[in-house]
C-alpha cells in the first residue's frame, strides 16, 4: 500500500502508471462508505482507464478504506478533504490532471478545482445533479450518523439510510469514523463560484436516482458544463455501468459536444 501524511492523517493511494508515456492522468474519487478498491478497481474503472493508456491515481479519502479515519467530524471538512488531494498531486509530481469523483466524492471534487483550477483539464461529477445545491434537511446528517452508530442495521428505518449501513458493514468501513464524517460541518455550494470554473465539466446521473436530481441542472452552472442520464440506473447502479463509462470517455475524448443533450 502506498501512503503519504497529510496534516498527520495517513491517506493510502495507488497509482497506476501505463507502459510508456501516459496518454493523460486521471484521480479518481470514491463515494460515501466506499474506498478506492470498491468504488474503482471492481467496477471497472481502473481496468477501462489502463486500456486507454491513462495513469490512474486512486485514493481511499479520509475516514475510508485504508486511511487514517479520526473520529472528530472537524477531520472532514472539504477544506481538508480537497487538501488532500492537492497534496496527493504535489507528492506526485501531477501538475495538471483529469478529476472524476462520485456522489461524496464529487463534493471533494468541486472543492479541489474551486482551490486549485488551474490543476484539473477536466471535470466528471458522477451520481449528483440539480439537489447538489440543496441544503442539507433538518436532522439529516444526525439521521446518517445514528445509522452507522446503530448496533442492529435492521433498525435503520430510511431505506436509503439502511443501504449505506450495509454498505459500510460490506466494505468493513469503520463506522465511528463514517458518522463523524457526516456530522462535518460544511458551508453550503455557491452556485456563482461555480461560474468561475472555465474547465469542461461532465455531470452525469442514473434515471433513477432521486438522490441527485437532474444532472442538467448541475451542468448549467458550470460555463462549460455538459449532462447524461444513464436510463435505467439509480444511485448504485450507475456507477458499474458500461454506459456510465462510454459518456465520461467520449466526454473526455472531446465527443460530448453538445451541452445537455446528452441521454444514454
Amino acid at each position: 500500500m502506498a501512503s503519504l501524511t497529510v496534516n498527520g492523517v495517513t491517506l493510502a493511494y495507488d497509482d497506476i502508471a501505463p507502459p510508456g508515456p501516459p496518454a493523460h492522468t486521471v484521480v479518481l474519487l470514491h463515494g460515501y462508505a466506499s474506498n478506492r478498491k470498491e468504488g474503482w478497481r471492481r467496477t471497472g474503472w481502473c481496468a477501462a482507464l489502463e486500456r486507454r493508456g491513462a495513469r490512474v491515481i486512486t485514493l481511499d479519502q479520509r475516514g475510508h478504506g485504508e486511511s487514517g479515519k479520526p473520529h472528530d467530524p472537524a477531520a472532514y471538512t472539504r477544506d481538508r478533504l480537497a487538501a488532500d488531494v492537492l497534496a496527493l498531486l504535489d507528492h506526485l509530481g501531477v501538475g495538471r490532471c483529469d478529476l472524476i469523483g462520485y456522489s461524496m466524492g464529487t463534493r471533494t471534487a468541486v472543492q479541489a478545482a474551486l482551490q486549485a483550477p488551474e490543476r484539473f483539464s477536466n471535470l466528471v461529477l458522477g451520481g449528483v445533479g440539480g439537489r447538489f445545491f440543496e441544503p442539507r434537511e433538518p436532522g439529516q446528517a444526525e439521521a446518517l450518523a445514528q445509522a452507522m452508530l446503530a448496533d442492529d442495521p435492521e433498525t435503520v428505518e430510511h431505506p436509503l439510510l439502511r443501504s449505506f449501513r450495509h454498505f459500510a458493514d460490506e466494505q468493513g468501513e469503520d463506522r465511528a469514523a463514517l458518522a463523524a464524517f457526516s456530522r462535518a460541518e460544511n458551508p453550503p455550494v455557491d452556485r456563482e463560484a461555480l461560474a468561475e470554473l472555465s474547465m469542461p465539466v461532465l455531470v452525469v446521473a442514473g434515471q433513477r436516482d432521486d438522490t441527485a436530481g437532474d444532472p442538467d441542472e448541475l451542468a448549467r452552472a458550470f460555463p462549460n458544463g455538459r449532462a447524461v442520464t444513464v436510463a435505467g440506473c439509480d444511485h448504485f447502479s450507475a456507477i458499474p455501468h458500461a454506459l456510465t463509462k462510454a459518456a465520461v470517455f467520449d466526454f473526455l475524448d472531446g465527443l460530448l459536444d453538445d451541452p445537455f443533450e446528452g441521454r444514454f
